[in-house]
């Protein structure tokens, strides 16, 4: 039977207020499972859950920091706050919604952190207004405009960062910047002043966020690091983004074993890096998929090459596969059309990429995962 349609089971607390905490806690399972397990937590409403880090995630970036405080400028529920609080001996949370600050007030209290602040204000405005200086400043700004709906670039973005980095310069050294995973990095960068580094953090091989870690007045090469957070083993791989642009790589036929790079190394953009580190050969410049004769330890997912056909009608029908996981790269059909053309369904051992090579065959490769 609905909560709703039950009679009120606790004083002063409607039906519905109760159903939106049941449905905003059961969110939290996988995400936030501190706050799940923990008795006497608040929930805001399921808009603000969806929209917080991950656990994991906010952990990743708790590594970033160090020093004495730390300003969060647009708090939120405050799961980032919660781990940086950690590292640090002071956060203060600004967050503009006096209803969210004072549900996270209460729930850094039911965790037990004492050493977070929370300020119910626009971040921009108590920096303004502030005196003293920070370690770090965080911003995650909000990606959604009343007016043009859901938003990544920085500049559309609330608060506009762009717009104020001057302001947070003046109070700190550091700034971390957490920014929408669909952004463009050449466009953050382009956006932002004194990036040092670009960290790429995916979740099971889906990119959830960008971050940028800028230094004032850092002039350097911007360092990029890749992570792939799947437990029990994290792939990660880093190189320098202007080394990327200036490595050569070799191009070859499909050997024996076939690599495809994990989903942040692909939004990170280090195609050639990572031929070059691993001793792979690159099937194509716009394939992104590698392959070697030796099986290589490898940052994303590795085949053995069963067969190699030409992309066909009949070479189709040869393969007689009624059931395989298709993958395109640099290939001008998409999956859905292949499987309906070609009348094959989704799943099984099997593993059949369509790419193209460097002499610009069309070519389907039969693997099987190693």
């Amino acid at each position: 039977m609905s909560v709703l349609l039950q009679k009120p089971q606790f004083e002063g607390i409607s039906q519905k207020e109760l159903a939106e905490q049941l449905e905003a806690k059961k969110k939290c399972e996988k995400k936030l499972p501190t706050w799940y397990h923990s008795p006497n937590i608040y929930y805001p409403n399921k808009l603000n859950i969806e929209q917080t880090s991950s656990e994991v995630t906010a952990h990743y970036k708790a590594g970033l920091v160090s020093g004495k405080n730390l300003l969060d400028l647009t708090g939120g529920l405050g799961v980032d706050s919660y781990f940086f609080s950690k590292k640090m001996e002071r956060v203060l949370h600004c967050e503009v919604n006096q209803n969210l600050s004072e549900i996270a007030a209460h729930n850094f209290k039911i965790l037990g952190h004492k050493n977070i602040e929370c300020i119910p204000q626009d971040g921009i405005q108590f920096l303004r207004e502030h005196d003293g200086s920070f370690d770090w400043i965080y911003v995650d700004p909000s990606r959604r405009d009343d007016k043009k709906g859901k938003v990544f670039l920085l500049e559309d973005c609330l608060p506009n960062l762009p717009e104020h980095l001057h302001l947070l310069f003046e109070k700190t050294k550091n700034v971390l910047v957490k920014s929408s995973p669909l952004l463009d990095i050449t466009q953050g960068l382009n956006e932002l002043n004194f990036v040092k580094e670009v960290h790429v953090v995916a979740v099971a091989n889906e990119v959830k966020e960008l971050l940028f870690v800028l230094e004032n007045d850092y002039r350097g090469d911007v360092f990029m690091k890749t992570i792939n957070l799947n437990p029990p083993k994290n792939d990660t791989f880093d190189f320098m983004l202007s080394e990327e642009a200036i490595t050569k790589v070799d191009y070859g036929a499909p050997a024996t074993y076939l690599y495809e790079p994990n989903a942040a190394i692909l939004k990170s953009g280090g195609f050639k890096s990572v031929a070059k580190a691993f001793a792979l050969q690159k099937l194509h410049p716009s394939s992104h998929l590698y392959t070697s004769s030796k099986l290589m330890d490898f940052p994303g997912r590795r085949f053995e090459i069963q067969r190699q056909v030409s992309y066909s009608k009949k070479s189709m029908k040869d393969l007689v596969l009624e059931k395989a996981n298709i993958t395109t790269r640099n290939f001008p059909i998409s999956v859905a059309d292949i499987r309906k053309k070609h009348k094959i369904k989704d799943g099984g051992n099997d593993y059949l990429f369509f790419t193209t090579l460097s002499n610009t065959d069309l070519v389907v490769l039969h693997c099987t995962k190693r």
